[in-house]
């Protein structure tokens, strides 16, 4: 392939995969780690340390897609995957549920300045224009497939090693990552037409903002956050404390999710060809939202076995790939080319809003009231996300975002509206 025949690339690649790895394991690992420390309450504990997670996202990301042109770029990466290193190896060592939160701060905080810097590379690494599409794409791959295989991966090791390796594992991968970054030849950043730094973040948020596609986008990451919730942050307490498993049974079930986000991920490509890219996504919301509805008619009845956990948990898998695979060829067919990269640092930011609401409630709430009345609140959201989504992105914007529409990313979005 044609893009990874470019050294720089190829390797910077790598580093992000590597890394996106490492942040899936520490993930598994960070429940498991919540559950020694805290028993019954591990989902109030796991929900505070994805919130901090999801504060840092929406906060330092945008500011990393600003002064990222200031700083010397392969430096900034290197240190960043050096820190994330260090405080995962410092995870297995904490005693108070404390400690957890500060090392998570500055864990996501890295993490969180680190994927606009990435992304503000890739033009400067690619400069043909198809190829840096194709890059996108490969980036927006690699993060599905973390959310694939990481859960897969840590059950496999699970079955071998005692949770707390697994975070020795991860802080050798950010390692391994920093070394790659460093074999790297990343361009410093040329200055960008924004005269401060704070219009040039804004700049992405105001395209969504005012863009009507893009606000049913917005609508569609809180129907994912919220069916999301339920398996991130309850399956650790609900498998443990009400089926009665194993921490490798947490990964395992942690893994349905996943099959079902690679099944439906296996065959989305060809149905994109044909499917307007608004269609694929609001079924995934309905499904999404259907599985959340059936996760609540299981905790009321009582239903709660391990096969009907491991099916609703394969449809939540299946809807969040409907939604999320499409997501970065809607953005890349809204916004001219010298915009991509800010919108997709706003897509980023803006995402884990709806993360920022949902965490909190599927935890704290769920240590305080419970499944079924959590998953009877988080199916109230998924279902005002969807039906916010119907409303917000026009039926006939959709259709320029079939095969066509997504090829034309130099287009402006007068153009886009005229072709649809």
């Amino acid at each position: 392939m044609r893009l990874f025949a470019l050294r720089d690339y190829r390797r910077l690649f790598g580093a992000q995969v590597i890394a996106l790895f490492g942040t899936g394991l520490t993930t598994v690992a960070l429940g498991l780690l919540a559950y020694d420390l805290a028993g019954p309450d591990a989902g109030a504990v796991l929900s505070t340390a994805l919130t901090v997670k999801m504060v840092m996202y929406v906060v330092i990301a945008p500011l990393a897609a600003a002064y990222v042109d200031r700083l010397p770029r392969r430096t900034f990466l290197f240190v960043l995957d050096v820190l994330r290193g260090a405080v995962v190896l410092a995870l297995p060592l904490v005693t108070e549920v404390w400690h957890v939160y500060v090392l998570i701060g500055l864990l996501q905080a890295a993490s969180a300045a680190f994927t606009p810097t990435f992304q503000a590379v890739i033009p400067d690494i690619v400069t043909d224009e198809s190829a840096y599409t194709r890059a996108l794409s490969a980036s927006q791959v690699a993060s599905t497939m973390e959310s694939l295989l990481s859960p897969v991966l840590a059950a496999v090791a699970l079955t071998f090693l005692s949770f707390d390796r697994l975070f020795l594992g991860t802080s050798a991968g950010f390692l391994l990552s920093a070394a790659l970054v460093l074999s790297t030849r990343v361009p410093d950043a040329r200055p960008n037409g924004h005269a401060k730094a704070w219009d040039k973040a804004a700049a992405g948020i105001r395209t969504f903002l005012g863009t009507p596609r893009l606000r049913g986008v917005l609508a569609l990451h809180l129907v994912v956050a919220a069916a999301g919730s339920i398996v991130v942050v309850n399956t650790v307490n609900h498998v443990r404390d009400v089926l009665g498993g194993t921490r490798s049974d947490v990964a395992w079930m942690l893994a349905a999710s996943g099959t079902g986000t690679l099944l439906a991920a296996l065959v989305l490509p060809r149905v994109l060809d044909r499917v307007a890219a608004r269609t694929v996504m609001t079924t995934g919301a309905g499904v999404l939202t259907g599985g959340t509805v059936a996760a609540v008619a299981l905790t009321a009845t009582g239903l709660l076995t391990w096969t009907a956990t491991a099916l609703v948990w394969s449809a939540i898998g299946v809807g969040m790939a409907l939604v999320v695979t499409p997501t970065g060829k809607v953005v890349r067919a809204s916004v001219a080319p010298h915009a991509v990269p800010e919108a997709f640092a706003a897509q980023f930011s803006l995402s884990h809003l709806a993360w920022l609401v949902t965490y909190p409630l599927a935890g704290w709430l769920g240590t305080a009231a419970g499944f079924t009345v959590t998953w009877s609140v988080l199916a109230v959201l998924a279902g005002a996300g969807a039906t916010g989504a119907l409303l917000l992105w026009p039926r006939h914007e959709g259709r320029a975002t079939t095969a066509a529409g997504l090829a034309a990313p130099a287009r402006d979005r007068s153009t886009l509206v005229k072709a649809a």
